[in-house]
């Protein structure tokens, strides 16, 4: 349905209205001659509809939505991580079980390379590809992920290359986050710390560029912020944090979490008191900081694509869920009961016994 404008310099003999071409331009192209055809034969986009990202203030598609967590962080704190713990503690939910994704909403994709994917496609590309001319099922959006049975949840590969967010329409990808939250229980999602727009740059391009992190950072029912307990790694988290309440996330809504924690009491003290005292300007209605242990074994079991250790998913998953409820309270799916060969009894009292349950 597009419009096929063709500048040619004569020298071809090529006849490009029978190649499916709208209109020939001549080489020496001026301004009004182009405009001229543009009105003729083009379609025009509103800016806005073109270029503007969801923000947080927008409400969620009407009907059944899962729940979305976005996990971020600075440089080296380790959110992707961070993520896979939380996913496979919120995964062994048997109620969750293989209803929990972990998304790859980064620009920097770096869970195909931790999860050792063998295949690259299908992906996010893919999946954001499919909204740009359809609603895709939930089996048909599930299709597009892949299975991590030893962890209890489900992947969505993220961009191949960093510059691959050129393909990304921000109305595609609004959409694609829907799916996501109609075809699953919980989402995870390893967004970037980056969130500027055009408000702050005067650049529609970077607003693009930071599109995957500003879609889910404004949708997120939570976002857990993530860094390390150095001074910098502290520095750097309150940043995050001060990011994210000026592009309009709740404080409420937030999970500060210091990752690669000592086990000394004393020094986790040292780390929430000197938080506190520097996120106090920023908001003082923020929890404290969840630490989670430093575990020296992290890269094999990585490596080897076993179960993280229940050290770092447990307490991440309880935290998660406490906050999940306490924000937005909602009936719990009843636990599966197991049945006993016999003991629904028959369906009629005239049936044999082989009738019975």
């Amino acid at each position: 349905g597009a419009a096929v404008l063709v500048v040619s310099d004569g020298r071809s003999t090529r006849d490009w209205m029978s190649l499916g071409a709208t209109a020939v331009l001549p080489a020496q192209l001026h301004r009004e001659d182009l405009m001229e055809e543009l009105d003729r034969h083009g379609r025009p986009l509103e800016r806005v509809d073109a270029h503007r990202v969801p923000g947080p203030e927008e409400p969620a598609a009407a009907g059944w939505s899962g729940r979305l967590v976005a996990v971020t962080g600075g440089a080296g704190a380790g959110s992707s991580t961070v993520a896979m713990a939380l996913a496979q503690g919120l995964g062994d939910d048997p109620r969750f079980r293989q209803l929990t994704l972990l998304a790859d909403l980064a620009l920097r994709a770096d869970l195909a390379m931790l999860h050792d994917a063998g295949d690259v496609v299908p992906g996010l590309q893919e999946l954001v590809d499919a909204h740009r001319s359809g609603s895709p099922t939930p089996a048909e959006v599930r299709a597009t992920t892949f299975a991590a049975p030893e962890r209890g949840y489900r992947l969505l590969l993220g961009l191949r290359r960093p510059r691959d967010w050129s393909v990304l329409r921000p109305r595609a990808l609004a959409a694609t986050v829907d799916s996501l939250l109609a075809a699953h229980r919980l989402v995870v999602a390893d967004i970037e710390a980056e969130l500027d727009g055009e408000d702050e740059t005067g650049s529609v391009d970077i607003e693009e560029r930071n599109s995957l992190a500003r879609t889910a950072a404004g949708r997120a029912d939570l976002v857990v912020a993530v860094g390390n307990p150095t001074v910098k790694g502290v520095h750097d988290l309150v940043r995050v944090i001060a990011d994210l309440v000026a592009f309009g996330v709740d404080p409420a809504r937030l999970l500060p979490v210091v990752n690669r924690s000592g086990r000394s009491a004393r020094q986790r003290s040292e780390i929430t008191a000197a938080f506190g005292e520097l996120v106090a300007p920023i908001s003082t209605t923020l929890p404290s900081p969840l630490h989670l242990p430093e575990r020296r074994r992290l890269d094999d079991s990585v490596r080897d694509g076993i179960r993280l250790h229940s050290s770092l998913s447990r307490p991440l998953a309880a935290a998660v869920a406490a906050a999940l409820q306490r924000l937005d309270p909602r009936p719990a799916p009843a636990p599966a009961v197991p049945i006993s060969p016999g003991s629904l009894g028959r369906y009629h009292d005239d049936l044999p016994a082989e009738g019975t349950g």
